[in-house]
């Protein structure tokens, strides 16, 4: 299934990302796609447990902080780069913060918090590579 133009048009505007799960370690996926997105302009926050900053940006504990942190303005997206049985954990969050968008990167799918999230009317894209299609899509 292709990512939905509603989504790409979020991607287009957006400004904000926090990447949950984006790790220090160059040789995994989610740094280069951090690596990827400040190099299109975007700002990032990474959201992890760990502390400390990633990429130049100060980490975030969870996605609250992060959306506080930033505020008033809004996360547009939040990169999601977390094995699929710790998505639903993520749902009080992503409630609360009300990114516009939610990606949930290769590999990653949860139909059940899909649907709470688009009930509460924020878009999902399961199981796509953002920046692939960022590169492929939207470039700005």
């Amino acid at each position: 299934m292709s990512v939905p133009n509603e989504a790409l048009e979020i991607v287009r505007s957006a400004r904000i990302i926090a990447i949950v799960g984006l790790s220090p370690d160059a040789s995994r996926p989610s740094h280069g796609v951090g690596t990827y997105l400040l190099a299109q302009g975007y700002r990032i926050l990474p959201v992890t447990p760990r502390g400390g900053t990633i990429l130049g940006q100060p980490v975030f504990p969870d996605l609250r902080a992060a959306a506080t942190a930033v505020a008033p303005d809004p996360i547009d997206i939040v990169d999601v780069f977390r094995r699929p049985e710790f998505i639903a954990a993520l749902l009080p969050d992503l409630l609360a913060i009300r990114p516009k968008l939610v990606w949930l990167q290769v590999g990653i799918r949860d139909d059940a918090t899909a649907t709470r999230l688009e009930a509460a009317g924020i878009s999902v894209v399961q199981d796509h590579c953002l920046a692939v299609e960022h590169s492929m899509r939207v470039r700005r």
